[in-house]
């Protein structure tokens, strides 16, 4: 493993740009993208939203898909900024090259499941839509609109952190040899779903949101994607890949915990692979959502990780909204521009600092940004953090543990619902009373396996699922459907992502360290199992737990399902 990771092309669309140009200018403009949704049609008028200028049909032309063609804007959306990308980094032909596209996505494919469900409103025989809930079909579709039809897909699930942790993984892969050639990013639309998720929680500002500002009142969910193109030892870069890390914050499904640990835990540890000191960060490009719990968790964070010495920080959500899943990729695209051209971004909005809190800046222009970090933050804890260089940093070199040293300790299926009477040994009704049998028999099958394995915590937890949390997803569509976006309950939408299972293992077991959910169809065990090898491999765990889980699809009388944990350590010489 060697090698310098370069950025060598780079691809946006967002609320205030649909190419880099027009986001760069807008952000020395301090040009808020956030108004009145336009495209997304929702009960819920008041609320603003950071919205791509452009609708589906006009994207679908630029990419010279007819009308008639079932897509998705995840996927028109990304295959625009994976082609800008390529295009920056000079790609015309892959022919012969090992490449890989890694997208993260929360709701992938979700605009064309609602309009599914409307559909079937008024025509109730309607076939069942045959890919409802896969978020890897939008990857797919990425690669074939973008001309990278024979690329690797894979899909990262990890809410708010995706992007992040997918450009995190093709540095991996490059790094490993597994790859010549990586695009790797996000892309989330809005859709009724997320809105109304997020509106159950009461986190939704109904102005213009205000990261860091002691009158914050909540986020504005924005849409977006971003790619950018990885490469080894480039000719040409950009920016480089100096250090990253994900960590859980083992805390609470939705809300991040008072003392910032998974956030601390990724920085810190990002810091550490990069081989700089937290004097040497000339920018922070913070996750920022501009709710009271995340601002005040992650102000403490930063007091934790710089002290006295916060270089600049700022939330560009302010300008682009939240574009959720997409946010890291497309804060990582800004970021790089703002080191190209010698800037930091305003926090726009602030004027109130928060008592003991830090204070964000207001911008500056004509600085030397050397090392960049970039943060993002998702449900359940997942934290990740990203340092980017402006030169090329020392190619660092870590052994592998040969291969074979990789063993399985112990296993453990559960797919009825007799296995889930055991359930009780571990937790009590009062805490299993509002889980539905997925997340039992997943909790369940991760407890019993580490018990077999005499493991009590592991220190990573990696998911597969195709569908993910399919009968919650479901319900909760259902539940927008029926009740016109109004008295949802919260409690669905909170267990409907897809690395509910991942977070909700690691609440349970304190498991602070590295936590993904792969979602790529048939692939999906594939690519946790791998991941959970490497990790061991390169000595960065001794134990990972991998949960793969699905139920049946559609959904029958007969609710058929299966949840398999294993837990996989490294043997001694």
């Amino acid at each position: 493993m060697n090698g310098v990771v370069s950025i060598s092309g780079m691809g946006i669309l967002c609320a205030i740009g649909n190419n880099r140009q027009e986001v760069l200018d807008a952000l020395m403009r301090k040009e808020s993208g956030i108004g009145p949704m336009k495209y997304l049609s929702s009960v819920h008028t008041d609320i603003p939203v950071g919205e791509i200028k452009l609708s589906t049909a006009e994207m679908m032309q630029a990419l010279g898909i007819t009308s008639d063609t079932p897509v998705s804007r995840t996927s028109v959306m990304g295959a625009l900024a994976v082609r800008e990308a390529l295009e920056q980094a000079g790609i015309r032909d892959v022919g012969g090259k090992r490449v890989a596209l890694i997208s993260g996505t929360t709701v992938g494919v979700m605009d064309v499941t609602e309009r599914y469900y409307e559909l079937q409103k008024t025509n109730p025989d309607l076939p069942y839509l045959p890919h409802s809930n896969e978020c890897g079909r939008s990857t797919e579709e990425i690669a074939r609109y973008a001309g990278l039809s024979d690329a690797r897909c894979c899909t990262i699930c990890t809410a708010c952190s995706s992007a992040l942790n997918a450009i995190m993984l093709g540095a991996e892969m490059l790094k490993n040899n597994e790859a010549d050639l990586v695009i790797a990013g996000g892309s989330e639309p809005l859709s009724r779903y997320h809105l109304n998720g997020f509106n159950t929680l009461m986190i939704l500002d109904r102005e213009r949101c205000r990261p860091f500002d002691d009158t914050r009142a909540g986020l504005n969910l924005g849409e977006g994607a971003a790619f950018v193109v990885l490469e080894k030892d480039a000719s040409h870069a950009l920016a480089y890949v100096s250090g990253y890390a994900n960590r859980c914050d083992a805390f609470h499904q939705t809300a991040t915990s008072p003392n910032g640990e998974g956030a601390f835990l990724a920085m810190t540890e990002a810091l550490l692979q990069a081989g700089i000191g937290p004097d040497e960060i000339d920018y922070i490009n913070a996750h920022g959502t501009g709710t009271p719990d995340n601002d005040a968790s992650e102000s403490t964070a930063f007091q934790r990780v710089f002290g006295n010495g916060l270089p600049p920080m700022s939330s560009t959500k302010s300008y682009t909204g939240h574009t959720t899943s997409a946010a890291g990729s497309v804060e990582t695209v800004i970021c790089i521009l703002a080191m190209q051209n010698g800037f930091v971004p305003a926090s726009l909005g602030w004027s109130h600092p928060i008592p003991g809190g830090v204070i964000p800046t207001q911008g500056c222009s004509d600085v030397d940004l050397k090392y960049v970090m970039c943060n993002s933050f998702g449900f359940g804890g997942n934290d990740s953090s990203l340092i980017l260089a402006k030169h090329a940093p020392v190619a660092g070199e870590t052994k592998l543990a040969d291969a074979s040293r990789v063993a399985l300790a112990s296993r453990c299926v559960i797919s009825n619902d007799e296995q889930l009477l055991q359930l009780k040994e571990y937790l009590s009704p009062m805490e299993t009373r509002r889980m539905d049998k997925l997340m039992k028999a997943c909790l369940l099958s991760a407890y019993t396996a580490l018990k077999e394995a005499g493991i009590d915590r592991p220190d990573a937890i990696i998911a597969a699922t195709s569908r993910g949390m399919f009968e919650t997803s479901t319900l909760f569509l259902e539940d927008i459907i029926a009740n016109h976006e109004e008295h949802l309950k919260p409690t669905l939408f909170m267990q409907s992502t897809h690395n509910t299972i991942a977070s909700a293992i690691a609440i349970r077991t304190g498991c602070q360290g590295y936590n993904i959910t792969y979602s790529q169809g048939d692939e999906s065990a594939f690519w946790a199992i791998r991941d959970a090898k490497m990790l061991l491999r390169k000595g960065e765990a001794r134990t990972v737990l991998v949960c793969i889980f699905d139920e049946e699809f559609p959904l029958e009388q007969a609710h058929r399902y299966q949840a398999e944990s294993a837990i996989y350590t490294l043997q001694n010489d």
